[in-house]
């Protein structure tokens, strides 16, 4: 799994039936106090995050082990919204 913020969202009225209804997020992978790092991706979301959020993404073949995208044409997933990280007993991140 990675960490990633959430930057944004899209939409998409041409999709395979698969994932058609699914919400589809804008991230960037980020470090432990959250700061965005690298290119954007799209992930699709299965736990209704929001722009400004920090998640946990599951990427490539796990991708498709969620209950909403077994064997979907995915590449990414948002499996949970992280409320805070914790670094050597630091906290390094906490949801405002």
């Amino acid at each position: 799994m990675k960490i990633a913020l959430v930057i944004g969202s899209t939409i998409s009225t041409i999709k395979d039936e698969v994932i058609r209804g699914r919400k589809l997020l804008i991230v960037r992978n980020a470090d432990t106090a959250g700061k965005a790092t690298g290119e954007p991706y799209i992930a699709v979301d299965t736990v209704s995050a929001g722009t400004g959020d920090l998640v946990m993404v599951t990427d490539g073949s796990s991708a498709r082990y969620t209950n909403q995208t077994t064997n979907a044409p995915v590449d990414a997933v948002i499996v949970g919204v992280i409320d805070s990280l914790e670094m050597s007993g630091k906290v390094t991140y906490r949801k405002e």
